[in-house]
C-alpha cells in the first residue's frame, strides 16, 4: 500500500450490502439505527468509541478514531441485503431472538420493516441445513454473478448512494480448498461459465462486488475472496478486500490469553474447547462439511500465536481440540467451555477453566460496522487488494501469499492504529519511551 496524496471525501450516502440477513446482519442494522436515534451506544466499535494516541504520552492528545480519520458517519449508512428467507428486517430480527423485541426492536420497527432482502444466490449443496424460497435462478454461475452485479447497480441508483461496501454475513459454507479454478481470473470466470463445484455462492458475491468496485469482507470461515483469482481481480480493479471469519466468542478469548502465556514463556500441553449454540449458525455448523470450514479457522489460531517450531519445549506437544454442538434452547447465546493445561517452572502443571456465556451476534455486530467504515476509508485512499491491517477483526486474517498471518490481538490492534497514524501523516507509536528518561 502507498500513502495517498489525498483521501477522497466521506460525503454522501454509504450503502452497506449484506449477503445474509439473519442474526448478525439484523443485529448490526438495528444497533446502528438505535444509535442514530439515541436509543443505544455502539459499544464494541473501535471506530465509534476507541481513542488513538498521537505524539508523546505527555501531549495528552487522544482523539476518537472517528474524529481523527475521515470516516463515514452513522447517519450516512444505507442498508441492503440478500437472503434465501424473505423476512424483512423486523421479522428476521424477531426470529433471530438476539435483541429484546419490546425494548429494542419495536421502537425501530418502522425502519427495520423497510429493509426487504433481495433474492439470494443460494445452493443447499454449500449450506445443507438451510433453505428458503427467496433465491435467484440462472443457467450458470456466471449468470448468477451478473444478476448480483445488477442488484448492486440498482441498489446504488435507487438509494442514491455515493459509495458501497459489502460484508458477507451469511452462513458458513462447506469446506473448499483452493483448486485450479481459483488459480487466476481467467480460470475463475471459465469455471463460473461451467458451473464448477469449487465455486460457492460467497465467491460469486465477492466477484460481483469486486467487479462493481465495491470493497468486500468475508465474515465466515469458508473460502470466498481469499484465493489467487479474486485477489488478482481485486488488485486489477482497485478494490480493497479483507477476511475471514469474524473474531468473536471463544477465538477472541484465545487471541487474548495465548499471547499472555507466550509472553511469560509458560508452556502449554493442551487446550480443549467446546461450544453449544442454537441459532441459524449453530444449525448450519451441525453439518460436518460446514463445521470443517469453522474447525480449520479455529485451529490455526493457537499454532500461529505460540509458534511451536520456535518453542518446541513449550508448545511442541500441544493438543488442541475444538468442538461445536448444536443446542437449540441456547439460541444466539453461545456458551464456550475451555480447559487449558499449562506448565511453568520445572515443568509443574497448572489448569485454567473458562466458561464464556457470550452473545455471538452482539460481539459480531460492531465488527461489521467497523469493517464497513474502514473498507470505505481504504477505498477512498486508493488502496486495493488485501487489507492486512484489518486482521484485528478476523479469526483467519488474509495475508499476501507466503506471509504468515498475525493472530496476536494486541499486535493486530497496534498495527491497525499505526496504519491509521501513517495514513493521516502522524508519527507511528513504538512505545519505546526512552525520551522520557533523557
Amino acid at each position: 500500500m502507498k500513502k495517498p496524496d489525498e483521501i477522497g471525501p466521506a460525503e454522501g450516502k454509504l450503502g452497506v450490502l449484506l449477503p445474509g440477513f439473519g442474526a448478525v446482519a439484523t443485529t448490526f442494522v438495528a444497533g446502528v439505527e438505535a444509535a442514530r436515534r439515541g436509543l443505544a451506544e455502539p459499544i464494541g466499535s473501535l471506530t465509534q468509541m476507541n481513542t488513538i494516541r498521537l505524539g508523546k504520552r505527555t501531549d495528552n492528545n487522544t482523539p476518537l478514531i472517528k474524529d481523527f480519520t475521515p470516516l463515514a458517519g452513522l447517519e450516512d449508512l444505507v442498508f441492503g441485503a440478500w437472503d434465501p428467507i424473505p423476512d424483512d428486517g423486523y421479522e428476521s430480527a424477531v426470529n433471530a431472538g438476539v435483541l429484546h423485541k419490546e425494548q429494542h426492536l419495536d421502537p425501530i420497527r418502522d425502519f427495520l420493516s423497510t429493509i426487504e432482502p433481495m433474492p439470494a444466490v443460494f445452493d443447499t449443496d454449500y449450506v445443507k441445513k438451510l433453505e428458503g424460497p427467496n433465491v435467484k435462478n440462472g443457467a450458470t454461475k456466471k449468470e448468477l454473478a451478473e444478476q448480483l452485479r445488477q442488484d448492486i447497480r440498482d441498489f446504488k441508483a435507487e438509494h442514491g448512494c455515493d459509495r458501497l461496501v459489502m460484508i458477507w454475513c451469511g452462513s458458513t459454507e462447506v469446506y473448499i480448498r483452493p483448486s485450479d479454478v481459483h488459480a487466476n481470473v481467467e480460470a475463475f470466470e471459465k469455471g463460473m461459465e461451467e458451473n464448477h463445484p469449487d465455486i460457492a455462492p460467497s465467491q460469486l458475491y465477492a466477484y460481483a462486488a469486486i467487479m462493481e468496485g465495491v470493497p468486500y469482507a468475508n465474515g465466515a470461515p469458508n473460502l470466498s475472496a481469499d484465493n489467487a483469482a479474486l485477489e488478482e481481480l481485486a488488485k486489477r480493479e482497485g478494490v480493497p478486500i479483507a477476511g475471514k471469519d469474524f473474531k468473536t466468542g471463544q477465538t477472541l478469548m484465545k487471541t487474548i490469553l495465548a499471547p499472555g502465556f507466550k509472553t511469560r514463556m509458560l508452556g502449554m500441553s493442551g487446550w480443549f474447547s467446546t461450544n453449544i449454540l442454537g441459532n441459524r449458525d449453530g444449525e448450519v455448523l451441525d453439518d460436518p462439511e460446514s463445521f470443517k470450514s469453522k474447525e480449520v479457522s479455529k485451529l490455526g489460531v493457537l499454532e500461529s500465536i505460540l509458534q511451536p517450531e520456535m518453542y518446541p519445549t513449550l508448545y511442541g506437544d500441544l493438543y488442541h481440540k475444538v468442538r461445536i454442538n448444536y443446542y437449540p434452547p441456547r439460541g444466539d447465546n453461545k456458551e464456550g467451555w475451555d480447559n487449558i493445561d499449562i506448565f511453568g517452572w520445572m515443568g509443574y502443571g497448572m489448569q485454567i477453566k473458562i466458561d464464556f456465556l457470550c452473545r455471538d451476534s452482539i460481539l459480531a455486530a460492531p465488527i461489521v460496522l467497523d469493517l464497513a467504515l474502514f473498507l470505505d476509508l481504504a477505498g477512498r485512499a486508493g488502496w486495493s487488494g488485501i487489507q492486512e491491517w484489518l486482521s484485528f477483526y478476523f479469526k483467519s486474517p488474509q495475508t499476501a501469499p507466503g506471509l504468515y498471518a498475525e493472530h496476536d490481538i494486541f499486535i493486530q490492534h497496534w498495527k491497525l492504529k499505526n496504519t491509521l497514524r501513517w495514513l493521516m501523516g502522524e508519527e507511528m507509536i513504538t512505545h519505546l519511551g526512552v525520551e522520557y528518561y533523557d
